[in-house]
Parts: structure tokens; C-alpha cells; sequence
């Protein structure tokens, strides 16, 4: 095989480790192709979910079968196999795969089913999608591993609600793309979205509404369970996030208790920042803080809660430290770890806290000390990954206070060195954020993620010596064809040679 780089005769994004492309014929996809799957419902659920996607290409079902212990390997056959050995030659990690392909068969192995996940979104991008002939996987070999454990996209949905099914497209982009976390922004000063058993006040009183009097909505514990089940089966984590002690005006609407005199606030539907706060001298305050966190880690599997900490512009030091040391302690007590803004850097933290940076303008020296003594950080700085921000001047969407994001400026920076001072292995990820202010549609929201994402997910994905700028502008051309193909809305940014 000859070795191909990243931008080559790949279309491949996020560029893989290693690819190597063979001049010999491809496997087609035919009349007598099969899944064959070894034995356990791990293995047996991606078969389904490849067998649905060649059958979808080919016009026709395709049988999954399970092979036995001895048997031989299949001809005309998508084999998916699970590795349990050391020696598997297979880049290191829980997420590494290799896929390689002949005219006779193709194979997809991974230590665990997500690394499998992996292999399947390189597959589907290595389809080709002709309906005027059979498709087929080019003859490859591809071995593959993340750079960063953490790859997201933070969606806000309390400023203007984002549907269940338009979440779960979202989550389908995502895994297209590797990326492995889904953080859902689901309270702030507008809306409160998620129905919590302890506090049904919260939907009642301040979901109804997004920005500007849009529609809003929020998700019941039935709709928090079906969106959960779908990101576990695309090897995606859900983080939720309850933003205290600043951003509050939705509870503080719902619960007058959390208020200093006893009553309610207004209901608020504008778009400024840094107003409301919690109040650590009143005894609902810590109570407030038990249920609503307790009921969300309650709600959720995985590791990680996130409690926001940021604008929150009211509060003194001592009082915002109360704050947030108190939402912390609630999130370990129930078995999770903490993720915050920023800002949580000038409170004490525990070792093992992901501080997300954002706000690179701001003073960073807390968050530099804070990753010195412990915490890990998370870069979402916002003239990169900020995909709210507008693509340039006059563009429709979006906003400009960090600046204009086009795809370069998605693309070209290293999270390692995003923070002088930060040790890069203290770096656990990269993280996109898409804020709502001022999308109101969901082809706003995917206006503004597509073709930015893309360039997102390889920064967290790719080894730097992996990505290059000219290479990922003809990759990136590749990836409109699917995107028409679902019905997405994107734009055509003019760094881009798209074709026509």
C-alpha cells in the first residue's frame, strides 16, 4: 500500500493517524455482501447499525450474522471484531480502531464498542454515494486514535429551546464528526429546560418562553431518557449543565424562596448578562442547590456535571467561593466530577476539576494556578470555538464581541499552547459553543455549526502533525455533498473551494 497524507486522496475528516490507500479495486457493497459480528450484544448492536447503513446505500437489507469462535474469515463480508489483546497493534486507547479494506472483505476492530463507533464514522465517510451504481469502500488501511479524551459541543438551548429530534440530529452530527460530548446548557437568566421531580415549579413557571418572546419549551424526564439512550449508542456523553450562582433569573422567577424579599422576579427574555444571583445567606439557597443537582445527577450517567460559575458579576468573592463550593460539594457527594466557566478558578477546587476556558481577554492567571495545583482545563476559547460568534462583518447571525470565527479561525490553533503557563497534559479536551441569542430556527443553529465543527472536531481529534490548513480546505469541500443530503443547512464560506 502507499502511504496517502491527510488531504490527499482522502476525504476523511478529522485526518486520521495513519492512511494508507491502495490502487488495488474496492470492496463493493453487492447482492452477497454481509455483517458478520462476533458474538455479544455490543458487537451485535454496531453490526445493526452498519448493516442499516450499507443497506440504506444499497438499496436493499443486509443481513448481520454471528460468526462462530472458530470460523474462518468471511469473504464479501464487513467483519467487527472486538481486540482483547496487548500485542493488537492498535494505536493506544479506549477509542482507537483500525479499518482496513480489500475487493475481498473489509474489517473494523476496536478494543471497545466505541472505538468501534469511531470505525463506523470513518466507514460512512469512506462510502461512496452514487445511487447510479453499487457502492464501495476504496481499498485502505486506516488506524486511528484521538488526540484529546474530551471533544464537545456546548448547545444553549435555554435562550432559545432546541427540540428533542432537532438534539438528537445534532447528536448524529457529532459522532459523524468523533466528536464525544453533548453539554446542554439548560437553565439561564430566560428559561429553566429540564423538568426536575423535586422542583416542578421550574418548567411550569419559566419554560415557556425563549429570547424576544420566541417559543420555548423543555424536556421531560421521558425526553431526557430517549435523548440519553441515543448519544450512549453513538459513543456520545451527555454533560448537563445547571448554571449557578449567576444566571439565575429563570429559577429566581419560579421560586421566590431563593429571593431576599420572598417574592418571585420578572420573567426576563432579554439578552444581558451578569444581573441575577443566588443568595448564600438564605437557607432555601443551599437547599435549592441539593435538589436541583442531585435530581440532574440522578437523571444522568456519566462522570461529569457541570455548574456553570460564570458572569456571575453581582457577587462578591467570598460570597460567589460560598456559591460555588457549596453547588461542588453537591456534585461530588452524588458521584460526579465538576465542570465549570472560567471564572470557578478564583474559588478553592479540587484536583480533578475541568475549568473550561472561554474568555480569553479576561485575566487567566486564576485558571493557570488552578490547573497548577490540580484542575484540568478545557479550551473553548471564543475566537476559536465560539460558533455563535459571526463568520465575518454583516453576516446575519451571531455575534461579535470576541470578534468574527470563519473556518480558519476554527481551525488553525493548538489547544496545548492556547494558555501560556498551562502544562499541555493538564489540557483534557476541546469544546465548541454554539449560544442562541440570537438563532431562533434550527437551520440558524446549523448555519452557524456547519462547515465551523468540522474544523473544531479535527483540532480535538487530529495530531497536530496530522492537520494542515491547505489539506483540510479540500477535505472539507468533500463533506457539503452530506450535508445537502440530510437536509442540513450550512455556509458556504469563502475560505472554502466547495464544489458547485
Amino acid at each position: 500500500m502507499n502511504a496517502v497524507q491527510a488531504g490527499g486522496a482522502s476525504a476523511l475528516v478529522p485526518a486520521p493517524l495513519v492512511l494508507r490507500v491502495d490502487q488495488a479495486g474496492p470492496f463493493v457493497v453487492g447482492p452477497e455482501t454481509a455483517v458478520v459480528v462476533g458474538p455479544g450484544d455490543e458487537l451485535l448492536a454496531v453490526g445493526v447499525g452498519v448493516a442499516d447503513l450499507l443497506g440504506r446505500r444499497r438499496g436493499h437489507a443486509v443481513p448481520v450474522r454471528v460468526a462462530r469462535p472458530d470460523e474462518p474469515a468471511a469473504a464479501g463480508a464487513v467483519v467487527i471484531q472486538l481486540s482483547a489483546a496487548d500485542s493488537d497493534g492498535l494505536p493506544a486507547g479506549d477509542e482507537a480502531y483500525r479499518l482496513s479494506a480489500t475487493a475481498d472483505a473489509v474489517h473494523l476492530v476496536a478494543r471497545t464498542s466505541v472505538g468501534l463507533q469511531r470505525a463506523v464514522a470513518t466507514l460512512r465517510q469512506l462510502l461512496t454515494d452514487d445511487e447510479t451504481v453499487l457502492p464501495t469502500i476504496p481499498a485502505v488501511l486506516v488506524e486511528d486514535a484521538p488526540r484529546y479524551a474530551w471533544r464537545g459541543l456546548s448547545v444553549d438551548v435555554a435562550r432559545h429551546m432546541v427540540a428533542p429530534d432537532d438534539l438528537r440530529r445534532i447528536l448524529d452530527l457529532l459522532a459523524a464528526y468523533k466528536l464525544n460530548v453533548l453539554h446542554l446548557h439548560l437553565t439561564d437568566d430566560q428559561a429553566w429546560r429540564l423538568d426536575l421531580p423535586s422542583r416542578p415549579e421550574l418548567v411550569v413557571r419559566s419554560s415557556g418562553a425563549s429570547v424576544g418572546g420566541d417559543p420555548g419549551g423543555h424536556y421531560t424526564a421521558d425526553d431526557w431518557a430517549a435523548l440519553l439512550a441515543h448519544a450512549v449508542a453513538r459513543g456520545v456523553t451527555v454533560v448537563p449543565e445547571i448554571d449557578v450562582p449567576g444566571h439565575v433569573n429563570a429559577a429566581l422567577h419560579a421560586y421566590g424562596e431563593l429571593v431576599p424579599g420572598g417574592e418571585p422576579v420578572e420573567e426576563y427574555l432579554g439578552v444581558e448578562v451578569g444581573f441575577s444571583r443566588l443568595t448564600a445567606a438564605l437557607p432555601a439557597t443551599a437547599v435549592f442547590l441539593e435538589d436541583v443537582l442531585g435530581d440532574l445527577a440522578a437523571m444522568t450517567p456519566g462522570e461529569y456535571l457541570h455548574i456553570g460559575g460564570d458572569e456571575a458579576l453581582t457577587l462578591d468573592g467570598d460570597d460567589y467561593a460560598a456559591l460555588t463550593g457549596a453547588a461542588a460539594r453537591v456534585v461530588r457527594a452524588h458521584g460526579k466530577r465538576v465542570v465549570g466557566w472560567q471564572e470557578i478558578a478564583a474559588a478553592p477546587l479540587e484536583p480533578g476539576t475541568v475549568v473550561q476556558l472561554w474568555d480569553v481577554r479576561a485575566d487567566t492567571a486564576p485558571v493557570v494556578a488552578a490547573v497548577a495545583a490540580g484542575a484540568l482545563l478545557l479550551a473553548s476559547p471564543a475566537p476559536h470555538a465560539y460558533l455563535d460568534l459571526a463568520y465575518g462583518p454583516g453576516f446575519p447571525l451571531g455575534q461579535d464581541w470576541a470578534g468574527y470565527v470563519d473556518v480558519r479561525d476554527a481551525y488553525d490553533w493548538d489547544p496545548a499552547t492556547v494558555l501560556p503557563g498551562v502544562d499541555p497534559a493538564a489540557v483534557i479536551g476541546v469544546e465548541a459553543a454554539v449560544w442562541t441569542e440570537t438563532l431562533r430556527t434550527f437551520d440558524d443553529l446549523m448555519t452557524m455549526l456547519l462547515p465551523r465543527l468540522a474544523a473544531v472536531a479535527e483540532v480535538a481529534w487530529s495530531a497536530p502533525d496530522r492537520r494542515d490548513w491547505e489539506g483540510f480546505r479540500v477535505r472539507l469541500a468533500g463533506q457539503a455533498a452530506p450535508w445537502d443530503a440530510l437536509g442540513l443547512a450550512w455556509y458556504r464560506s469563502s475560505q472554502i473551494d466547495w464544489p458547485a
